[in-house]
C-alpha cells in the first residue's frame, strides 16, 4: 500500500495491493532451494475495458483471448485432459520449392490421399490419450479439425509461445512437437474448469479451477484503455515490491529512520578511533543525513528543529523507528504509520551509492588532467 499511496490506484484501497501479492504467491516457486519468482513470464495481465475496477481479479488458471477453431466443438468442458502442441496439425508444406511430377490421371488423387493419410495419423495419435482440450501454437486444418470433432475435442490455434508456456505450468502438461511422442505424463489434468466466455466483443478462453497453478491471469476491468494502461503500470509496481517481500520478508521503517540510524551507529564508531581514519565514518554519517533532510525540505518544516529533535531521538539509540512524516513534517513513529521498506531495495541503494562514489574517487584524477590540458 506504501508503494501505491502517491499512485493513480491509491483511491480503490487495497484492492490492487491485495491482487499484486495473490498474483506472485501463485508463481512462487522453490528450485535448489531458492526461491524463484518470474513475474514477467508466468504472470499475464489481460486488460478487458468496461466494467468496474471491483471486478478484477487474480485467476487460478491462465486466460487468454481465443476461441475454438469450430462453432461444433464444446465451450465448457469439467476436468479437462488438455494436450499441448507446437506443431500444425495440417500436411507439412515443403521447405524450399517442391516438385510433384504427375504421369497418370490417379498421381493427383494419390498424393492428397497421402497428405490426408498423414494429418489422420497425427489425429489417430492425439486421440489416443483421449484429451478434450487441444492446444497448439501453429494451424489446424479443416481436415483435422472433422477428426477432432468426432472424438469430442475442442481445439485452439495459433496461440502464442508465452501463453503456451503458462497454460503448461498452470494444467501441468509438457509441450509436444510430434504428436506421436505423446504419452499419459505429459497430459495435463490439473485444470478444474475450461470455458469459452463473451467479455464485451472479445471471446476469451479460461484455464481455470487449477490446482496448485505456477502460472496464472490477472483480469483487469476499467472504464477505457487509458486508465487499464495507468492501472497495469501501478499493478507492476506493487507486483515487483510483492516479489521482493516474498524473496527476502524483513522490512525496515521508511521517512529517513533507518539513514538516521546508520548515521548515529556511524558517528558512535567514529569516536572510537582516534586517528585520522575517523574522517570516512563522518562523511558517510553526514551523507545518510541527507534523505531525512530531503523530506523535511518536500514537507516544507523547519530543517534546523525538526532534524535536532530526530537527532537526539535517535542519539539516545531507543528510537530507531522515528522519522519523518512526509504530510505535517513531524517526526513520527514509522511502524504506527505503516511506512515500510524492503530490506533488498535499501541495500541495493546503498550498495550503488558507495560504489558509485568510489568510482568517482577512482577516475579523479584522470578528469582533472583533462581538465588541465584544454586550460
Amino acid at each position: 500500500r506504501t508503494t501505491l499511496g502517491t499512485k493513480f490506484v491509491k483511491r480503490f484501497g487495497d484492492l490492487i495491493p491485495k491482487i499484486a501479492i495473490e498474483a506472485v504467491r501463485k508463481v512462487s516457486v522453490e528450485e535448489m532451494k531458492t526461491k524463484v519468482i518470474d513475474i514477467k513470464r508466468f504472470i499475464r495481465v489481460e486488460k478487458i475495458p468496461g466494467g468496474m475496477l471491483e471486478e478484477s481479479e487474480v485467476l487460478n488458471g491462465i486466460a487468454v483471448s481465443k476461441d475454438v477453431v469450430n462453432p461444433n466443438m464444446s465451450r465448457r468442458v469439467v476436468n479437462p485432459r488438455i494436450v499441448l502442441l507446437d506443431c500444425p496439425l495440417e500436411y507439412k508444406k515443403g521447405e524450399s520449392q517442391t516438385n510433384l511430377e504427375f504421369t497418370k490421371d490417379m498421381d493427383f488423387e494419390q498424393a492428397l490421399r497421402m497428405e490426408e493419410a498423414y494429418i489422420q495419423q497425427m489425429c489417430k495419435d492425439i486421440i489416443k490419450m483421449k484429451p478434450t482440450v487441444v492446444c497448439t501454437e501453429k494451424g489446424v486444418s479443416d481436415y483435422a479439425q472433422h477428426f477432432l470433432i468426432k472424438a469430442g475435442i475442442s481445439v485452439l490455434r495459433r496461440l502464442r509461445k508465452m501463453d503456451n508456456n503458462r497454460i503448461a505450468r498452470a494444467v501441468g502438461a509438457t509441450i509436444i512437437n510430434d504428436p506421436s511422442d505423446l504419452k499419459e505424463e505429459y497430459v495435463g489434468k490439473k485444470c478444474g474448469l475450461f470455458e469459452i466466455r463473451k467479455i464485451g466483443d472479445e471471446y476469451f478462453t479460461y484455464f481455470d479451477q487449477c490446482k496448485e497453478p505456477k502460472a496464472c491471469s490477472i483480469l483487469l476491468r476499467g472504464a477505457g484503455k487509458d486508465v487499464l494502461n495507468e492501472i497495469e503500470r501501478n499493478l507492476q509496481d506493487a507486483m515487483h515490491v510483492a516479489r521482493q517481500l516474498h524473496m527476502d520478508p524483513r522490512v525496515l521503517p521508511g521517512g529517513g529512520a533507518t539513514e538516521m540510524a546508520v548515521a548515529q551507529a556511524l558517528i558512535r564508531k567514529a569516536k572510537t578511533i582516534k586517528t585520522t581514519e575517523q574522517r570516512p565514518f563522518e562523511a558517510l554519517a553526514a551523507a545518510f543525513e541527507v534523505i531525512p533532510r530531503t523530506l523535511m525540505e518536500n514537507c516544507g518544516c523547519k530543517i534546523i528543529r525538526v532534524m535536532t529533535e530526530l537527532r537526539a531521538k535517535h542519539a539516545e539509540g531507543k528510537e530507531m523507528y522515528w522519522g519523518v512524516n512526509g504530510n505535517t513534517g513531524e517526526i513520527e513513529d514509522m511502524r504506527k504509520l505503516a511506512v515500510l521498506q524492503p530490506i533488498s531495495v535499501k541495500m541495493q541503494t546503498l550498495k550503488t551509492a558507495i560504489e558509485s562514489s568510489c568510482m568517482l574517487l577512482r577516475i579523479d584524477d584522470i578528469v582533472s588532467g583533462l581538465t588541465n590540458k584544454e586550460q
